[in-house]
């Protein structure tokens, strides 16, 4: 069943949240009525490593908009990242970026199916 309607959402910058995960997060679209997928906007600060987790049944894709990181994503090796790179995450592999740049870590996370607080699993000290 699909429940998705067509709309235009505008980007809110004052709803931008802080997580545990040691970044900042403003939900641009993630709702019951598109279950198939969300899109967050991600900003890490200079100098800052996300801690590193995991997503159950879900897979995620890093857009990057601007700044400089390293990504560590599952069994490859640290890998740089800069605006226009995507980074393909597949469920339950483990993942953590690190802003390397002198400004913030600006990038787009997409989930699908939708991100939900129960599939984040904090595996940092593993």
């Amino acid at each position: 069943m699909f429940f998705m309607k067509e709309t235009v959402i505008k980007q809110d910058l004052s709803k931008e949240f802080h997580i545990a995960e040691n970044c900042y997060i403003t939900e641009l679209s993630n709702t019951p009525d598109d279950p198939d997928v969300s899109i967050a906007r991600a900003r890490v600060m200079p100098g800052v490593t996300t801690r590193r987790h995991r997503l159950a049944g879900t897979a995620e894709r890093y857009y990057i908009i601007s700044g400089r990181g390293m990504a560590e994503i599952g069994k490859l090796p640290p890998m740089e990242v800069e605006a226009g790179d995507v980074v393909l995450i597949p469920p339950m592999c483990p993942q953590r970026i690190t802003n390397t740049g002198s400004k913030d870590l600006i990038f787009l996370a997409v989930c699908t199916p939708r991100f939900s607080d129960d599939a984040y699993e904090d595996i940092e000290d593993s």
